[in-house]
């Protein structure tokens, strides 16, 4: 098998992965009511652009190609880089998932009793999951030997981090006051580029 072949299937090996990780917990998930939703028009937007960025459009590609247009060069060890990188996405979104428990939602939702997480990768991270994504976006860019391809993710992810993420700290420092407020105050949103102070 040639090199970018190969590089397409750790992408869809990662696509798989991260279906693999995301459905028990929906399906647990959908056990504990919603207490509060945001979920409307702008959520359905941006997780549409989304989805087209970091699955339609690499998706497409691998299994079809874009007749050459925007293709690059790749090499073997960009394959290895971004399986790495791959890996350590699926780790990271895993742990989130399994740090929120029945708590996670696919939208801006709090569930009934819902607590704040500042422990296992909460601690290092106020959004791991968006750190996984943001993982898997680079993975993307790495592996797929096409510009238009490995770079929507990027693209698609980056509206909705930009346009979400200042909703669900608002949604949640509504709900825990001061207590997110340090919480927040302490740990870094994406990049764990500080030791945690917070109780692990």
């Amino acid at each position: 098998m040639t090199t970018p072949l190969l590089c397409k299937i750790a992408f869809l090996a990662l696509v798989v992965g991260w279906y693999a990780i995301r459905i028990p917990h929906k399906r647990r998930a959908r056990r504990t009511p919603v207490a509060r939703s945001h979920w409307d028009l702008r959520e359905n937007i941006l997780l549409s652009i989304s989805g087209l960025g970091l699955g339609a459009i690499p998706v497409t590609y691998c299994l079809f190609g874009f007749a050459r247009v925007g293709d690059r060069a790749t090499n073997p060890a960009l394959l290895v880089l971004g399986l790495l990188v791959a890996a350590l996405s699926l780790w990271m979104f895993d742990k989130s998932h399994r740090g929120l428990g029945r708590e996670w939602s696919f939208s801006l939702e709090l569930r009934d009793g819902h607590r704040l997480k500042t422990d296992g990768v909460y601690a290092w991270v106020r959004h791991p999951m968006y750190s996984a994504f943001w993982l898997w976006a680079l993975a993307q860019a790495i592996l797929l030997p096409n510009w238009i391809a490995g770079l929507s993710g990027f693209l698609g992810f980056g509206c909705l981090y930009l346009f979400r993420v200042p909703r669900e700290e608002q949604m949640m420092l509504e709900r825990f006051g001061d207590e997110w407020r340090a919480y927040a105050a302490a740990t870094p949103r994406v990049v764990p580029w500080k030791a945690p102070t917070a109780k692990r």
